[in-house]
């Protein structure tokens, strides 16, 4: 039987994984990112337009609404505040979606929140003009839904970001070096993309490299991350600060991720086919 490009996404996916005994010894939960560096991207991310706020401003109507699915604090919604009336979050997290409210309110636009996880939240969430969802296509293993939930809740233009790799990949050596454990190399963005075709959309699509916006402010709290994202106790903290190189040092003087390459892929909504 041949395997659909929407269940090799699932499959390589579930690769990622992590190993039940790696889990149970584990000093707290590996998928916690603090609301403080999703904060500091949303405040960076005005600084300059990227090529996905290019593309979502680009089929944005003067006072039109945008809605961000999986939001964090904003930083994928706040570039399009200029032109838009209203910016809608959806998030799992109640503190992101907290975050995200105070900066959007801050630029002068009505903003909603919505709490969940997408698509389960798609049957209460407002259609919008725009779409937009930046770094959240990895965490999707039911992408062709998923994609097709955005699609229907968009009227013009449906645009999402994503590194081409999967985005822990840059830690793949780390978890060599100290669980001695090979980690996936798949999905990539073009896997990503063959799903999409395969829904039914057919997306445009333009890489470039992203600076890492925002960050930490020390040295210390990125290894914190990083010790949380291997599962390992904080008595590990000098090792990983030897093994993160100025790679890791972002924008700014912080540190964070270092960058990495991007796509951005964006196609037409049929939210107004209906109208």
């Amino acid at each position: 039987m041949v395997r659909t490009a929407a269940v090799r996404w699932r499959e390589e996916l579930a690769r990622w994984a992590i190993p039940d005994a790696i889990l149970a010894s584990a000093p707290e939960p590996p998928w916690h990112f603090p609301v403080k560096l999703f904060a500091s991207r949303a405040d960076s991310a005005t600084a300059r337009l990227t090529v996905s706020n290019r593309k979502a401003l680009e089929a944005l109507p003067e006072g039109g609404t945008v809605l961000d699915v999986g939001c964090g604090a904003g930083a994928a919604c706040l570039p399009l505040a200029t032109r838009a009336s209203t910016l809608i979050g959806v998030d799992s997290s109640d503190e992101m979606l907290a975050a995200f409210l105070v900066r959007a309110r801050a630029a002068g636009v009505e903003a909603e929140a919505i709490e969940g996880a997408w698509p389960d939240v798609s049957g209460r969430t407002p259609v919008a003009d725009v779409v937009v969802c930046h770094h959240v296509f990895y965490n999707a293993p039911d992408l062709s839904t998923f994609a097709r939930r955005l699609t229907d809740h968009a009227r013009e233009r449906v645009v999402v970001e994503m590194t081409l790799d999967h985005p822990q990949s840059n830690l793949n050596q780390l978890w060599l070096r100290f669980h001695d454990l090979a980690r996936p190399d798949r999905p990539t963005a073009d896997e990503a993309v063959a799903v999409l075709r395969e829904a039914g959309m057919d997306p445009d699509r333009e890489d470039w490299s992203a600076p890492r916006l925002g960050g930490f402010e020390t040295k210390a709290e990125a290894v914190a991350m990083v010790r949380r994202l291997l599962c390992l106790s904080a008595e590990r903290d000098q090792e990983i600060e030897r093994a993160l190189d100025d790679r890791w040092r972002g924008t700014e003087g912080r540190w964070a991720f270092p960058n990495r390459a991007v796509a951005t892929l964006w196609w037409e909504g049929s939210a107004g086919l209906a109208s």
